[in-house]
């Protein structure tokens, strides 16, 4: 009796550990649903909540299995994108990319390393002056004749203060403190969404990064302009390509914002090539197999290729929930697969918005990640 006893509840131990993976950490629902049918997957699941913000899901409704955070979205219809646009991206201070040594009297020495500054800091302001452009710092640098500088540095969302003594630079006779820096980039991608009643757009599906140290770049501006694309590098194993093209002069839009799910902004006016708003759907509601991808190769002509999605991972809430391959010969001919600048480019599947394209694999151009549409729309709200 009781071997039988340890043997039955050893059964129930290992069925638990596997409903704690199985059942996501997070499900979401629209605000007419109930939360009984965000584990319609789940039949011998009893969801209960009492706060609408988590859920306690249950075996038979008898045995608790784990508690999951529970999201509510309004029934939302957005118009999908795929054009091509072009980013000119003025960074919010300047991004500490490298760190040198400055030979002076004393021998070779970095200022900057001595007073504690780290690739990937962001100098916001020196002795209390905003810091606009890396040329507004090179000059206080060679102002300052060798005194002390107050550094106000924003690192992993902290403030701190560090105090930096430049020194003479025998090689320029300038007053240096050791330090590479950047405080703008520009590129190409691709509008996943408009939301036609107010012009509000976001695209990419990831965030602008510093191209040496994958720090998410701080927006101070950024313009959206009009982009022509007039060339593709196919992308081949161990080697991306990318989208060529022309930026154009006239601004068209800006950026609000720079998040690890994507960018957003507002455009001046609709875009001329507009499709039809059609609704979003939730990470419950996607399969995976046959779906659609928007976006622009040539010209500003927004094309509809096919895809197949082959896995989804509910519980990543970052911008890698699907893992997608590219089925259209159309565009494996003119691309190779996924290249660089379709970032953001929509996908579409059974005629709702359900994600965007995020990146490619090195080693697979005729494959990527995607994110939920669900997960660039919280980031907005929050924004």
């Amino acid at each position: 009796m009781k071997k039988l006893y340890f043997t039955t509840l050893s059964v129930l131990i290992i069925i638990m550990s596997v409903l704690n993976i199985a059942i996501p950490d997070s499900v979401s629902i629209f605000n007419d649903q109930t939360v009984k049918e965000s584990f319609a997957d789940y039949p011998y699941i009893t969801a209960s909540t009492t706060n609408g913000q988590t859920i306690t899901a249950s075996l038979f409704g008898v045995i608790p299995i784990k508690k999951v955070n529970l999201e509510t979205y309004p029934r939302l219809k957005l118009c999908p994108g795929g054009n091509a646009f072009g980013i000119k991206f003025f960074t919010d201070g300047v991004l500490v990319i490298g760190l040198s040594d400055v030979k002076n009297t004393q021998g070779n020495i970095s200022p900057s390393k001595a007073a504690g500054i780290e690739v990937g800091d962001i100098i916001k302001e020196y002795n209390g002056n905003k810091i606009e452009n890396a040329e507004m710092l090179i000059k206080a640098i060679e102002a300052s004749n060798g005194e002390t500088i107050n550094f106000s540095i924003s690192r992993n969302g902290e403030s701190i203060t560090l105090k930096i003594t430049p020194v003479l630079s025998l090689e320029t006779n300038t007053y240096k403190a050791g330090l590479w820096v950047r405080d703008s980039t520009a590129g190409i991608g691709t509008v996943t969404f408009i939301d036609k009643e107010t012009n509000i757009f976001a695209g990419l599906g990831h965030g602008i990064c510093d191209v040496d140290t994958g720090v998410l770049m701080p927006l101070g501006k950024a313009a959206v302009v009009d982009v022509d694309i007039t060339g593709i590098s196919k992308g081949v194993v161990n080697n991306p390509g990318e989208l060529k093209g022309s930026f154009s002069n006239i601004r068209e839009g800006f950026l609000t914002a720079n998040t690890d799910v994507g960018v957003f902004g507002l455009f001046d006016s609709q875009p001329e090539q507009l499709h039809e708003a059609i609704p979003i759907a939730l990470k419950n509601e996607i399969k995976t197999g046959k779906a659609y991808i928007y976006c622009t190769l040539d010209g500003n002509n927004v094309d509809k290729f096919e895809i197949e999605i082959l896995k989804l991972n509910k519980n990543k809430q970052d911008s890698k929930n699907m893992l997608i391959k590219v089925t259209d010969e159309r565009l494996l001919a003119a691309t190779g697969g996924i290249v660089q600048g379709m970032s953001g480019s929509p996908i579409v599947q059974d005629g709702k918005l359900i994600g965007a394209v995020t990146h490619v694999l090195i080693n697979d151009p005729t494959k990527g990640y995607a994110i939920f549409i669900e997960n660039m729309i919280n980031e907005l709200w929050e924004n």
